[in-house]
């Protein structure tokens, strides 16, 4: 390895360690033709991947249960397609768009995502089952944060 690899591993594992524990759900870095973008999901936990002879370092989440990990790799994201904030439902006092265990449908809106005063719906591009309901209600998503996870059937 390089010594200006080695130099942006330490740099990524230092800011790995800051994050711990912190709120951050996504960090981009870049520094000339390098780019190292962070993401994660409350809970997750970063570890850095081995770097083989480049100056981008990968990283992976880490949830201790192996099953339910697979299950999750099988899955199919439904993403942000902007920053703002979230909303599961249409208003405080109506039902969620979507609960754990439903079945949703390509076009279907699964989400609010209020952006400088505009709600936006967010709607599933794949029909399956919901697994995982990611994002919290009222809070700040990032474009490209994971709101919910589909099954597809």
């Amino acid at each position: 390895m390089t010594e200006k690899n080695a130099s942006w591993l330490e740099r990524v594992e230092e800011i790995i360690q800051v994050l711990e524990g912190s709120s951050v759900g996504e960090l981009e870095l870049s520094e000339g033709d390098t780019e190292i973008i962070i993401r994660r999901e409350p809970g997750m936990v970063l570890v850095s991947a081995p770097v083989q002879g480049v100056a981008a370092a990968n990283f992976v989440g880490a949830t201790g249960e192996g099953a339910r990990a697979a299950h999750v790799e099988k899955s199919v994201a439904i993403n942000a397609p902007l920053t703002g904030v979230y909303y599961s439902a249409a208003s405080p006092t109506s039902p969620p768009f979507v609960n754990v265990g439903e079945n949703i449908h390509v076009g279907q809106v699964v989400a609010l995502v209020e952006a400088m005063k505009v709600f936006n719906e967010i709607t599933s591009e794949v029909a399956g089952r919901v697994i995982a309901l990611v994002a919290t209600n009222g809070s700040v998503v990032q474009k490209g944060d994971v709101l919910l996870r589909v099954e597809p059937l």
